[in-house]
């Protein structure tokens, strides 16, 4: 038995030690994190837009993708058109509605990995009120430390389409497309300070 022990002992040392990576959590930087979006204007062009994202966090473990998640929340009134009076339509009631729920939030279910660096975050998206699944596909640019090496930053790029109407804005068809495009440009920072999770909390809902 005192041999066998010794085998064993001397099998498990040799073989190589795999730790798992933990799953790490970082905040989202508003400067460098950005919501473009842009939408049809009677045929003529494509309007763009930016809204601001107000707080979030990543959870990301690079070894199991299963274990990650992502929450945000995005600040209606923000939005920019490039004019004073486009923007202030756009936050109107039959848009946005920013008065009645200033803020838009998804909150994700599961992440799923489909490639190297490409995965779907799989959740759900409350928007003046509504709450409906979507689904996000986005790709892991890089996680690293600044070139200062001050903080240790995950980037992540994402691209959707939203249908407006599905939240209410059933407005100006004739003008407006009713297929939104959007695209998040993500950088998250690690280490102190990351905001609370709020992803159990309930998102701004329309005053009654």
């Amino acid at each position: 038995m005192g041999n066998v022990r010794n085998v064993l002992i001397l099998l498990f040392a040799s073989m190589p030690f795999v730790a798992h990576a933990e799953a790490i959590t970082y905040r989202m930087d508003p400067v460098h994190s950005q919501v473009v979006f842009n939408v049809d204007h009677n045929g003529f062009s494509r309007a763009f837009g930016r809204l601001r994202i107000q707080d979030g966090t990543v959870t990301f473990d690079k070894d199991d993708w299963s274990r990650s998640s992502v929450q945000a929340t995005v600040d209606l009134a923000s939005v920019e058109m490039g004019d004073a009076d486009w923007d202030k339509a756009v936050r109107g009631a039959s848009l946005l509605d920013s008065d009645r729920a200033r803020t838009a939030r998804f909150v994700s279910e599961s992440v799923e990995k489909r490639g190297d660096d490409e995965g779907v975050a799989h959740g759900k998206l409350t928007l003046r009120g509504v709450t409906l699944p979507l689904d996000i596909p986005f790709r892991v640019n890089r996680i690293g430390k600044t070139i200062y090496g001050l903080h240790t930053v995950a980037g992540f790029s994402a691209y959707l389409t939203l249908d407006r109407t599905a939240y209410g804005m059933t407005s100006n068809r004739n003008s407006i497309g009713t297929d939104v495009s959007i695209w998040l440009e993500i950088e998250a920072i690690r280490g102190e300070g990351a905001p609370r999770d709020t992803s159990k909390e309930t998102p701004d809902a329309p005053a009654q």
